[in-house]
């Protein structure tokens, strides 16, 4: 049998093959072996990052020291105690939250999320946990009393809100009333300062929200809240596709505040009264 002699240059792209061969295989295992940036998996004690708004009051806002407060925030730490999971709470720009989602900045979106048919197809919710409605809040020394009182008046909505969201989708209930462009702002309380200087005439916005910032005001009988004809709006926790495990075990962790009643005490803190689902 005739003996086959490889050349020295046979040799070396032969090594070269093999090497390329060794680094794919090794590239391949990496990945495999590297922590999934989704949640199929979790451990005690993991840190979770939750996606919020610090202007949300009463779901998610600074208090007079400066931490961060709220019945979401309060209730996403009872939720992830009873998980094992430490919440890192990140400050978005709400009109970004999805994005930051997708692209695994954040972990999940909890603060204020309404549960809508184009958020659904983006993320993946949670059980509804809370309930609420939209208003209008304007001030008394205006002459918004009723929907009807709207027409060429100055509204004012949040960027990225279910609200603004809202009132395009159903636009016979207030927009077709108003005919001028809606005004946006990147959070609701830069809004509800132009709505006291008299910029706007009045904010869409939940009924909680408008409640409980009237409560804290100086002067709370300066506002009015005037109720819509918008449907009532559905709050869940935001999460990327692919968790569904995550959401398994978070909805157990809130049948489970809800069922020990401290979801309750949580809700009666921020709202004066239990509105938990």
């Amino acid at each position: 049998m005739k003996r086959i002699q490889l050349t020295k240059k046979q040799w070396l792209g032969n090594g070269i093959v093999l090497l390329c061969v060794v680094l794919v295989i090794g590239t391949v295992w990496a990945l495999t072996k590297r922590p999934s940036k989704h949640w199929s998996a979790q451990s005690a004690h993991q840190t979770i990052v939750v996606g919020v708004d610090d202007t949300y009051v009463p779901m998610g806002f600074r208090n007079a020291h400066g931490q961060l407060v709220g019945f979401d925030v309060d209730l996403a730490r009872a939720a992830f105690k009873q998980m094992g999971l430490k919440p890192k709470f990140q400050v978005i720009d709400w009109s970004m939250k999805e994005t930051e989602l997708r692209t695994g900045h954040i972990d999940v979106i909890w603060n204020g999320y309404t549960m809508t048919a184009e958020r659904k197809r983006a993320v993946l919710f949670s059980k509804p946990y809370h309930e609420d409605k939209l208003v209008l809040l304007t001030m008394k020394r205006g002459s918004v009393k009723q929907i009807k009182d709207m027409a060429h008046k100055r509204l004012g909505v949040q960027t990225g809100s279910s609200s603004l969201q809202m009132y395009n989708d159903r636009p016979t209930v207030l927009k077709h009333t108003v005919k001028k462009p809606v005004v946006q702002y990147d959070s609701y309380d830069k809004a509800l300062n132009d709505l006291q200087v008299g910029r706007l005439d009045a904010v869409l916005i939940s009924r909680d929200y408008a409640h409980y910032y009237v409560k804290q005001e100086a002067r709370p009988t300066d506002f009015r809240i005037v109720e819509t004809a918008f449907p009532k709006e559905q709050y869940g926790v935001g999460m990327r596709k692919t968790d569904r495990r995550l959401q398994a075990k978070l909805n157990q962790a809130l049948e489970q505040v809800a069922a020990n009643g401290e979801a309750n005490r949580i809700a009666k803190k921020y709202f004066g009264h239990s509105n938990v689902q």
